[in-house]
């Protein structure tokens, strides 16, 4: 039986220099399934990197799964990549590669790593795809998104699952039902972003997407690639900012995907101290291989390309940088200068930052790294790692186990809720109330919460109120802004009914507030990652648990005061910057979030009285388990 494949090439050796140096980022227009016409016939062109194959033949619908034919060849100059033209294969068809190894005899059927759509889950076959999707956000791409995802504008981030924020008669949202609902929803409540957990195939539901087996696609279960795009472009349209979680840590051991490739360690590195994970039972990237870096950064740029997100968050940035991360003595190795860190998955970081800011200036690279490791936003050329913000985990695990505590015992801990300011720029911060903390039986963030029930929703309230004006950019996951009281589940929508409750429907509208006093203050964000823009006014008020401060532009202040005791405060004086009316933008007690309503004074007026080293004080009504936003009436 003669050959139906024919030798094509869509690699110059310039490709190939740059694939084996790690510099290749945009392999995607050469691996993979791409339909063309050769000759003047039509067909597919199918690359594969198997560098231990011993031969590689395509498999699909088309040729009845059997590959006899369909041969790929090897190219002479041992860069490991096999290809070939296979005409008369059409959009659509399905098709894996079959890859005989010269390690063993045994034969592997594998999914495309660079393939562009997938068969629905838990099907694996590889779709030969190629979008044909009009974008409609050029305003946003050239005009808009330049000004939202600047250094100094708000940012506040509504962190969606897509399967589990609506369901509609048990079943998930699509891409292009969420294009209405979601985009509508986010809009209204007034954050900037969205941020999607991972939307790259994930055979495991369960994993919410950290564990992907397909880099270059999205997931099936929601729709195809281009309803992805209608989703996006939706939002865009909206003025909202799309990230999407992206996780280049790890991959799952699933046969007919990434794991032991051609029999080798192709992606995964080869020394389990450092390919292997042992608390997520999933392999470890060779970082130290640069066809894999390659791979991975070419990753990130399609996804930026093709999908035109304005951010990426790369998950589980601590896992890569150190070498004993979850692991006891005697289960690594020390680097070539005797520490822990990686520093091959440093200079990957290092890489990878520099690529995507040096091509899309205007995007977002956002680090969660639970550590105190240096220099994590720090530009790459001044020896960081080149991010643009940090994940502020000390300030969630630190400020979450102080609302835990009951009121009463808050006085020996109020080191814990003014800590976070002792080095809350020395990095570009951004505040997560994630799906972290909702999950594995910790509850809900409202559950978590001591008291009864209007002492939680108060603390709530407060809680929100403090994070909102506290420096930093902020992140909310979905659930929590109605305070839903059950965990996160990622098989049942929210509950959405809940909002009949005056309570929920309180706590829903003390966010949309925050977000519009938040974007809309830029006191409360300009100077966001600089000292300059926070003052205290007092933070050893540990008797009365009341932490007091100013945040400020150039040009303006706001002035925030927050009481973490039931105890109302009928004459509580703090010094102020000037002389003058100071009106009252938030009052988190009042009757429409759900608030007793205690006190309707709108507006403070100073007198020439000193209190915290200012000439000038106002003496203020201070809600219980409530915080006052007060801003300086212009004259």
């Amino acid at each position: 039986m003669g050959t139906k494949t024919i030798v094509h090439s869509l690699f110059t050796d310039f490709d190939i220099n740059l694939f084996k140096s790690g510099k290749h980022f945009k392999l995607y227009e050469k691996f993979g399934a791409h339909a063309l016409t050769l000759n003047k016939e039509k067909g597919v062109y199918f690359s594969v990197y198997a560098p231990a194959a011993s031969k590689v033949q395509v498999i699909g619908n088309f040729n009845s799964w059997n590959g006899e034919g369909y041969e790929l060849y090897v190219r002479w100059d041992s860069s490991g990549i096999w290809e070939g033209f296979i005409p008369g294969v059409k959009e659509g068809e399905l098709y894996k590669f079959e890859i005989l190894s010269t390690k063993d005899d045994r034969v592997r059927k594998k999914a495309d790593p660079y393939a562009f759509k997938t068969e629905l889950m838990p099907l694996s076959a590889s779709i030969v795809w190629s979008s044909d999707y009009k974008w409609k956000d050029k305003k946003w791409m050239t005009k808009e998104r330049p000004i939202k995802n600047a250094h100094d504008a708000p940012n506040s981030i509504y962190e969606v699952h897509l399967g589990s924020w609506k369901k509609n008669n048990s079943h998930s949202l699509s891409y292009t039902e969420l294009a209405t609902d979601l985009v509508d929803y986010v809009k209204d409540m007034g954050f900037t972003h969205v941020e999607m957990m991972p939307i790259t195939e994930h055979p495991y539901y369960p994993s919410w997407g950290y564990l992907s087996t397909s880099y270059f696609a999205p997931t099936s279960r929601f729709g195809d690639p281009d309803e992805l795009k209608f989703l996006i472009d939706a939002f865009h349209k909206a003025g909202i900012g799309v990230i999407v979680d992206w996780v280049p840590a790890h991959f799952p051991n699933d046969d007919f995907a990434l794991a032991d490739f051609d029999g080798t360690c192709v992606y995964e590195h080869f020394d389990r101290q450092k390919g292997f994970h042992p608390d997520w039972n999933s392999l470890i990237f060779n970082f130290e291989r640069n066809e894999v870096r390659s791979f991975l950064i070419s990753s990130a740029f399609y996804w930026l390309e093709h999908f035109h997100l304005d951010g990426l968050r790369v998950d589980a940035v601590s896992s890569m940088l150190y070498l004993d991360y979850s692991r006891e003595e005697g289960q690594w190795s020390p680097n070539i200068f005797g520490g822990n860190e990686y520093l091959a998955a440093k200079d990957f970081l290092r890489d990878l930052n520099i690529a995507i800011y040096g091509t899309f200036p205007n995007v977002q690279m956002i680090a969660e790294e639970s550590t105190a490791f240096p220099g994590v936003t720090k530009p790459a050329h001044l020896g960081g790692l080149g991010f643009g913000k940090k994940w502020m985990m000390g300030w969630m695990n630190d400020t979450l186990a102080y609302f835990s505590r009951d009121p009463i015992h808050r006085v020996y801990h109020h080191n814990e809720i003014s800590f976070s300011l002792t080095y809350a720029f020395t990095e570009n911060f951004l505040l997560p109330i994630s799906h972290d903390e909702v999950v594995h039986g910790k509850g809900s963030i409202i559950s978590r919460m001591p008291g009864d029930d209007w002492q939680q929703f108060a603390n709530l309230r407060l809680l929100y109120s403090y994070m909102f004006t506290h420096p930093g950019d902020k992140l909310l996951f979905m659930g929590n802004e109605i305070g839903q009281r059950t965990e996160w589940n990622f098989n049942e929508s929210i509950e959405w009914q809940i909002l009949g409750n005056l309570h929920h429907k309180g706590i829903q509208t003390l966010i949309r507030n925050l977000n519009a006093i938040f974007t809309g203050e830029e006191a409360l964000h300009k100077l966001n990652f600089s000292g300059e823009g926070f003052e205290w006014i007092s933070y050893d008020d540990y008797k009365n648990s009341i932490l007091s401060y100013i945040r400020k532009s150039e040009d303006e202040s706001v002035i925030v005061i927050c009481n973490f005791t039931p105890v109302v405060h009928t004459e509580y004086r703090i010094g102020v910057p000037e002389k003058g009316k100071y009106k009252v933008l938030m009052n988190t007690d009042d009757i429409k979030y759900g608030g007793a309503g205690g006190s309707k004074k709108r507006v403070y007026n100073s007198k020439a009285k000193a209190s915290h080293g200012k000439d000038n004080s106002v003496e203020l009504i201070l809600p219980p388990l409530g915080t006052l936003i007060l801003k300086k009436e212009s004259k």
